[in-house]
Formats: C-alpha cells, sequence, structure tokens
C-alpha cells in the first residue's frame, strides 16, 4: 500500500495503481468533477496518472488559476495540432508550448497547401471545436526511444524524429494519445494534460495570428509556420481578455508616440530610436528625476567607453556566453581602396558594449580600496548595444541602442543583505512616484549553465531572500514566487514585475547579486585584516532601460502623462482674435513659473481646438476671450474633464499649475 498525505496532514493508504482522480472521487463527488490535475510531491500531473509510491498530494481545480490556465493551454496547442493535420494532411507538426495568455504550434505545412495564412484559422478553430465535443481521452504512454524514432519516421514526422534523436540517453520518453484505436492521434510531450479533451471550453479560445518561425529558432534552418491562439478557462475571461487587447491597441505607445510626435523608427537605424522634440522631454524629465534619487540615495555618476576590447569581454565571460549579440568592429582598417574597407585577417576585435558592468569594475579598480570605502555605489546612464534579430525589434520595448538606469554598488558581505533592502525600498518610492501602485517581486535562481559554485549560489540566493523578507516584501501582496533556472549565468536576481492600468506585467527593474565578475576581472579592496578581499558586486537597475519605460508609461497612461512628464503642459487658445495679445501674456506668466507652455492663435472655432488639443494629449487647455482678457482670468479645462471647466484668477491659475508640474519627488 502506498501512504498518501493529503494538504490537511491527513494520510490515505491506497492500492498501487490508484490514482489521484481515485483519491479525489473518495473524498467526494464534488470534488471528483472539479478536479483537473494533481500536484504530486510538488510536481503537477495528469489526474489519471498512477501513484508510484508514498507522496504528498493536492489536487489542483479550476480555482488554482495559474495551473489550470498552463494545463488548458497546453491542452489547446495539442488541440490545435491535431486539428490541423486532420484538415490538412501531409502536415508535420514540431512543438507548441504554452505562452503568458495562451499557446502556439509550430507546423511544416505540406507542399499541397503551402504556408497558414489568416483565412485558414476559421475552419480550424471549427475543427478543434469538434474534437473538444468528442472528448477524446488524453492518454500518457511511456515509449522506448527507437520505438519513437521509427513511428515519426513512418509517419514523415522528420522534425519529431530529429528531436527524439538528440534527447538525453536518461530521459523518459513520454507521448500522449488523443482518442483510442487506430484513429487516436499522437504527440511527444512530457505532459501534464488534462484527463481529455472535453475538459477544455470550446467557447474559452481563439486563433489570432500566424507568422513564420525557424526550426528550433535557427535561421539556417526549414521556415516553418507558427499559429498562435489566446485561451482561457471560459468565455468570460476569454471575452474580458479580447476587450483587454482592444484597449492595448489604442495605447499602443508607437502609434500614440506618433500621434504625439513624441518619436519615430526607420529602416536607416533598425531598433534604434530618432527622439523628437516633444519626446525628448520626457527623457529628460525622468533623466532628471532619476538623477535626484539617486544622488540622495549615495550614488556617485559615472560614464565610461562605448567601445571596449575583445579581450576585456572574454576575461568578463560575456565574449563566451552573449558573443552572437554583440556588434564587434576591428581596432583598424589597415588597406582602405575605392570600393571601401578590407579587414585585415590580423585586425584586433573591438565590442560595443552590450552592458556597463565590466567597465564599472574597471573604475572600482583605480586605486586601492579599503573595507571603510565601502559600500560604493556607482550609476550610469549607460547607452548600449545588443544586436537583436530583426523579427525581435518592437518599438520602444525592444531596441538595439538603448540606455540604462544602471548601477553596480561594490560592497563587503556583511553589507549586501541591507544595500539589497536600501534597494527594495529606492525602487519602490520610484515605482510609486510613476503611478505604479501594484507590482510582483520574483526570486530568479541558478540556470543549468552558470559560472561559479553551488556553495555560491546557495549563499547569493539565501541573501536576496532574506533581504526581501526583511523588507516585509516577500508576501502574497506583492506577488512573491521564486523562479526555478531563471537567473544569470553568473547571479541569481530580484526581478520587479508591474501591473499596467489594464492589467499587464512588465518586466523591470533586477538586483543582481554577483562574486563571479569581480573574480574574473580582480576586483578587491583591503579589509580591516589586512589582507585583500572580494567585494560582492550587486547589479541593479530600476527603470531597466529608459526607452522601455517610456513605452510603458506611455501606454500605462494612454498617452494622457502626469503633468510633470508631459511635453506641452498647456495650451492657451483664444476664442476671438480680441484676445490674442492676452493670450500671449498668459503664456509668457506660464513660462515664466516653469511650465512648458504653448499658444493657439489660429482662427478657429474653440470645440475644434479643444478637440485638436485633447487628441494630442494636453493635459491643460486654457481658454481665453474678450472677457477673460477684461477680468485677468483664464477657464481652466483639464484634459478629458471639460465638465470640470473653472474660471480662475490668473495668479490662482498659474499657482495651481505649477504646483501640479513639480515631479513627485519635489512636492
Amino acid at each position: 500500500m502506498f501512504r498518501i498525505t493529503l494538504p490537511d496532514g491527513s494520510v490515505r493508504e491506497v492500492a498501487p495503481g490508484t490514482t489521484p482522480a481515485d483519491v479525489a472521487a473518495a473524498i467526494g463527488p464534488g470534488l471528483a468533477k472539479a478536479a483537473i490535475a494533481a500536484r504530486v510531491d510538488g510536481e503537477v500531473r495528469d489526474i489519471m496518472r498512477p501513484f508510484e509510491g508514498d507522496t504528498s498530494l493536492a489536487l489542483i481545480t479550476s480555482k488554482d488559476e495559474k495551473d489550470a490556465l498552463e494545463l488548458a493551454r497546453h491542452d489547446y496547442a495539442h488541440v490545435l495540432a491535431e486539428a490541423v493535420q486532420r484538415l490538412f494532411p501531409g502536415t508535420q507538426i514540431t512543438f507548441g508550448p504554452a505562452t503568458d495568455d495562451g499557446f502556439y504550434y509550430d507546423f511544416a505545412p505540406s507542399p499541397e497547401h503551402g504556408p497558414f495564412t489568416e483565412e485558414d484559422l476559421p475552419v480550424i478553430e471549427e475543427e478543434m471545436r469538434r474534437i473538444i465535443a468528442r472528448d477524446e481521452p488524453l492518454i500518457r504512454e511511456v515509449w522506448s526511444r527507437e520505438q519513437l524514432i521509427d513511428r515519426w519516421k513512418k509517419q514523415g514526422e522528420t522534425f519529431k524524429a530529429e528531436w527524439a534523436a538528440e534527447l538525453p540517453d536518461n530521459e523518459e520518453l513520454t507521448v500522449y494519445r488523443a482518442g483510442r484505436g487506430e484513429d487516436a492521434w499522437l504527440d511527444m510531450c512530457r505532459g501534464p494534460h488534462l484527463a481529455s479533451t472535453g475538459k477544455l471550453d470550446p467557447s474559452a479560445f481563439k486563433l489570432t495570428r500566424v507568422s513564420g518561425a525557424y526550426w528550433r529558432g535557427d535561421q539556417n534552418n526549414a521556415m516553418l509556420s507558427r499559429i498562435y491562439g489566446t485561451g482561457w478557462l471560459n468565455k468570460k475571461q476569454l471575452d474580458q481578455h479580447l476587450m483587454r487587447l482592444e484597449e492595448a491597441a489604442k495605447r499602443d505607445h508607437r502609434k500614440l508616440g506618433q500621434e504625439m510626435d513624441l518619436f519615430h523608427l526607420q529602416a536607416e537605424a533598425h531598433g534604434s530610436v530618432f527622439w523628437h522634440p516633444k519626446g525628448y522631454i520626457i527623457w529628460r524629465e525622468l533623466e532628471a528625476y532619476m538623477r535626484r534619487r539617486i544622488d540622495a540615495a549615495g550614488y556617485r555618476e559615472v560614464k565610461t567607453p562605448q567601445v571596449m576590447d575583445a579581450r576585456q569581454w572574454e576575461q568578463s565571460g560575456h565574449w563566451g556566453k552573449y558573443r552572437e549579440n554583440m556588434f564587434v568592429i576591428p581596432d583598424e582598417v589597415p588597406n582602405i581602396d575605392d570600393d571601401g574597407p578590407i579587414i585585415s585577417g590580423n585586425a584586433e576585435w573591438m565590442a560595443l558594449k552590450p552592458m556597463n558592468c565590466p567597465a564599472h569594475v574597471l573604475i572600482f579598480r583605480q586605486g586601492i580600496k579599503s573595507y571603510r570605502d565601502l559600500p560604493l555605489r556607482l550609476y550610469e546612464n549607460g547607452c548600449c548595444h545588443r544586436n537583436e534579430p530583426h523579427g525581435a525589434l518592437h518599438g520602444l520595448m525592444r531596441v538595439r541602442q538603448f540606455t540604462q538606469d544602471d548601477a553596480h554598488i561594490f560592497c563587503r558581505e556583511d553589507q549586501l543583505v541591507a544595500e539589497v533592502g536600501a534597494f527594495c525600498q529606492l525602487a519602490d518610492r520610484i515605482y510609486r512616484d510613476m503611478g505604479f501602485e501594484g507590482y510582483a517581486i520574483k526570486l530568479a535562481l541558478r540556470p543549468d549553465k552558470r559560472f561559479g559554485s553551488d556553495e555560491m549560489w546557495d549563499k547569493a540566493e539565501a541573501e536576496l531572500r532574506e533581504a526581501v523578507q526583511r523588507a516585509g516584501l516577500a508576501t502574497d501582496e506583492y506577488g512573491w514566487e521564486e523562479l526555478p533556472g531563471e537567473g544569470a549565468f553568473y547571479a541569481p536576481k530580484l526581478e520587479w514585475h508591474l501591473t499596467d492600468a489594464i492589467g499587464r506585467t512588465w518586466q523591470v527593474g533586477t538586483i543582481q547579486s554577483d562574486r563571479v565578475l569581480p573574480d574574473r576581472l580582480d576586483a578587491s579592496f583591503v579589509g580591516e585584516d589586512g589582507e585583500r578581499h572580494r567585494p560582492v558586486m550587486l547589479h541593479r537597475a530600476i527603470f531597466g532601460s529608459y526607452e522601455r519605460f517610456i513605452g510603458i508609461l506611455i501606454e500605462h497612461y494612454a498617452g494622457k502623462l502626469p503633468l510633470w512628464l508631459a511635453p506641452v503642459q498647456a495650451v492657451v487658445a483664444t476664442i476671438v482674435s480680441d484676445a490674442d495679445d492676452y493670450a500671449r501674456e498668459v503664456a509668457e506668466k506660464l513660462k515664466a513659473a516653469g511650465l512648458r507652455v504653448e499658444t493657439d492663435l489660429r482662427n478657429e472655432k474653440i470645440n475644434y481646438k479643444v478637440r485638436e488639443h485633447s487628441l494630442a494629449k494636453v493635459p491643460n487647455l486654457l481658454v481665453v476671450g474678450k472677457r477673460e482678457a477684461e477680468e485677468g482670468t483664464v477657464a481652466l479645462r483639464p484634459l478629458g474633464e471639460s465638465a470640470r471647466q473653472e474660471v480662475l484668477n490668473l495668479d490662482e491659475a498659474i499657482a495651481r499649475l505649477a504646483h501640479d508640474a513639480l515631479a513627485p519627488d519635489m512636492k
């Protein structure tokens, strides 16, 4: 008999062959109906998979939304693949994972059909609904490598056969069979899955788009068709998601950036931003705000070179781990002819920096450092370049040239927890100043491929965990979560995930506890004992990058930025030309009070002017006519709040706007 320990501590003894579904049924019919999967010794498993020994068991229902959604989306992907192969014989399947809001599957289309298009999606959706309605059981089977490769080859599934042949020898190879008998559909998959396709809600998914994707992400491999979908537990969740997508389209920073004349991108500089005067005002205000915050927090600002010798990157470890994402250039061009430069095979190589950390270590190494000098906090608005693939570029959110609000804290072992705690407080203050009340903190743990010993990683992870616990942030309120395998190759990290106005999350700030780079680049300080010691290096950023953070702000506020960030804070608009001189006087006084102001003296109706400046997201419109000129007043109309128009004495209006236009840290 196996002993099964339930979450309440009770123990049930069951016979071999018993499944979590059997335990659910024994507890009660309500739970038997609600349970969709099981967590066995912490691992999510199929509810129909038999126990293999004594274990702990927690049954998963749709109330466990995170697990339930991942299971459902995984199943939608499998149903998608089955539907495509039934509709389009000769199509090969590859991979189909769940994503943050849905799923996708990559296919090698048959030559007869060719690449899939948006027109194929409705018919595929209907076939998916038929598969769900058939309520096909999803049965887990363990196959030998030879069986699996032979099966895939016989079916003409060359991609699956290639993948099966490369899986580790000690890995259990599992197949899921959808349905029974000769007509059953098979896919190689680790699982877990729901008990049957009928557990999915046929009204809770939608196929959204088609794109190209290379086999295994390598552009030298075959081009595949990727079909994306979004999947949820019920239709209400799907409808809410589609509404969010519609709202997100309205908030798209690329669209608003053009409408507000903030920036543009073009092919002559792939992945780099052309900032217009109004857009650069937002940048400058954020930069000035951040400088005030980091100055008050004891940071020292530095500036480091854009281009550094490749040997420096090799010593730091980035050359081996990050080379494909770096822009590399020769140190010199020895020969030039009429057709342009010829690069000698013996040229020394340089690289545009993809991050600032090695350069900050070189500053730290200048002169002898004492334990009394620590912590040393070096800050840089550092411009970096990363060779992102063209297909991955996305407005301000994914670029090749970007500027980080980057800092590195060199500290002693006994200072580390306090420094991380202070950073948590600083980040909290800044995110709240930016208008983000909700955020989650996650701890990204050691990846499989990493530098450093297990003991070093144990220590670094424990220190970050302790700092967050001391700060009172390792709670459900802050979405505390630990992410196995998602740390950097040199350090674990804390991540800040902001929630925006329409419920999307954005990963922005991080702090990493690094003992690898100081060792590789020979950073040291003289301790109280007179001996040399290695500092701990904390890599930290709060915005992440100015480009991406500005994009997030534009979408969070739908372009209606807080007054202190608005490129134009007020427009003085006239009703009649008799008020032109007064409008100019009002504008000059507003400028003298430090406000960014424009005038609109055009011979247009006031309703036209109001509408136009509202579309441009100008926060305040000061309307003046003959009466206002005579009485020394203005009619103040805040953006989107025309019903709240107030007639104010000019000095009162200026005082109010000047106060409201102050950055949060200056009020």
